[in-house]
């Protein structure tokens, strides 16, 4: 199949979550089961200043947004040998963040990724690629099916092209005023309640789920859980409309990228069969970060982004008791401010026990997953996680909460001995944390259980291929639909 990968941002070229690593890794697994995928997305500030190679097309790529007619170059590089096309206008994607600064996102985000969304369709007949399926990413790529069946269904050259639309966290929206609708140059029939109009606003998410032939999420719970009033964002009644068309496909791992046994960031490589190096990442970690150095404390670690999403409201409740349990403690990551002043005040009260690092350091975070014990990620929502993947690959046990991608990807000990890989809580309280903390320390004493499910953890096939060769049904899905 021909396959054409649409995101704002794709890792290594751009990164701020966890869409950047589906985007750079799911190409990777669709290009070895032998399919011709591409990759679309802006050339950033960010991109440029890594000094990536990519070659200037002969092409210009016209967008009349916002009363003006825009000239924008495209740029052609490579994400080992899957072509990636860059859209190159410097007055929407030469800036310092990707969407916005610490003071906010930016205000015109809407005519940024609207014209992100026109420009691609100006771009395909440019460089004369006609993919089978579009695969579309998030709020910033909702305008491309509106577009498609507003403006370009009578054009053959776009008629058989199928659109999926993958939602990586339905928190993210892309809402902006109904003034938008004149700027991006839309029909305005379609802020309709059956089409583009949320609740006064217009949303550009809402055009990818309307319009999308298909729709797909990042996990089987997190498909269903969007579904609910809990976790829909208001979302739930557009979803459930769209049933048949919702499919969830669990997100996976390159297990090149995530390797205890060749990762050159650790002091010792190990893996499932050889894991005594991992006690030997243990002991540096805890030299390089003012920690006692010793075996017999379990070390756990909470690496990503500071926000309420992520239950640090619920470590923070639970802080006081935590720090009085027989652990070390170790946080990596950036995010919410009032997060940030907590853990500040936190930083230098237990040095010996407890190590606060509030920046990003891709090294140390290897680190950390190498040398730690146990991995918290207590979210009130999860879409899918890649935290508690990369920590099943380096042998940290995950102690999560059950939600989204954490209650399928990990199984607790205690109700699963056969298969357990990890500890896992379902009520969003410090205190049921703190139960499932206790039930891991006591499991922590009987140190050949633990390790075997270590090596159970670590011995699990996380890649990208299974999940690879779903997207590829749901593609063909899509495809066959428009008469592929």
């Amino acid at each position: 199949m021909k396959i054409l990968l649409v995101a704002s941002e794709v890792a290594p070229f751009a990164k701020t979550g966890g869409l950047a690593d589906v985007a750079g890794s799911l190409p990777l697994a669709l290009r070895r089961l032998g399919h011709d995928v591409r990759i679309f997305m802006p050339w950033y500030q960010a991109v440029r200043k890594q000094g990536v190679v990519a070659e200037q097309l002969p092409v210009r790529i016209k967008v009349s947004v916002d009363g003006v007619l825009r000239s924008a170059g495209l740029r052609q590089g490579h994400l080992e040998d899957i072509p990636v096309y860059f859209l190159d206008y410097p007055k929407y994607f030469q800036r310092a963040g990707l969407y916005g600064t610490a003071a906010g996102d930016y205000p015109d985000n809407h005519l940024r990724f609207g014209f992100f969304c026109r420009a691609l369709l100006e771009a395909l007949p440019a460089i004369d690629f006609r993919p089978d399926v579009l695969h579309l990413n998030d709020w910033q790529t909702g305008l491309v099916p509106v577009l498609l069946r507003s403006e370009r269904q009578a054009d053959p050259f776009f008629a058989s092209m199928a659109t999926i639309f993958t939602i990586h966290n339905l928190g993210y929206q892309g809402l902006c005023s109904v003034g938008a609708m004149a700027q991006l140059g839309l029909d305005p029939g379609l802020f309709t309640i059956e089409g583009l109009e949320y609740y006064g606003k217009l949303s550009f998410l809402k055009g990818g789920i309307f319009f999308s032939d298909l729709i797909t999420t990042v996990s089987p719970t997190y498909c269903q859980e969007i579904q609910t009033e809990e976790f829909g964002h208001g979302f739930e009644g557009i979803l459930r409309k769209r049933r048949p068309d919702l499919h969830g496909i669990l997100n996976g791992i390159d297990p090149g990228l995530w390797d205890p046994a060749a990762d050159k960031a650790l002091t010792a490589p190990y893996d499932a069969d050889h894991p005594a190096g991992k006690a030997e990442n243990k002991s540096a970690l805890q030299k390089e970060l003012g920690l006692t150095v010793d075996s017999r404390l379990p070390l756990m670690a909470m690496v990503g982004r500071l926000a309420t999403q992520k239950g640090l409201d619920l470590l923070e409740e639970a802080w006081s008791s935590l720090v009085e349990r027989p652990l070390q403690f170790v946080l990596l990551g950036s995010g919410e401010e009032q997060h940030m002043t907590f853990f500040r005040k936190m930083r230098n009260r237990h040095p010996e026990r407890i190590s606060i690092n509030l920046t990003f350091d891709d090294g140390l975070a290897r680190r950390i997953y190498a040398g730690s014990d146990l991995f918290l990620m207590p979210s009130h929502y999860e879409p899918c996680g890649l935290g508690q993947l990369i920590a099943l690959r380096y042998g940290s046990l995950p102690l999560v909460r059950s939600t989204g991608g954490l209650a399928d990807t990990v199984r607790d000990v205690g109700a699963d001995p056969l298969y357990g890989n990890g500890f896992v809580f379902d009520d969003a309280s410090a205190k049921s944390l703190l139960q499932a903390l206790d039930r891991a320390l006591d499991f922590y004493q009987t140190r050949h259980a633990w390790m075997e499910v270590v090596r159970r953890g670590m011995s699990q096939n996380l890649s990208w291929e299974e999940s690879a060769r779903r997207y590829l049904k749901t593609y063909r899905q899509a495809a066959e639909r428009k008469g592929n």
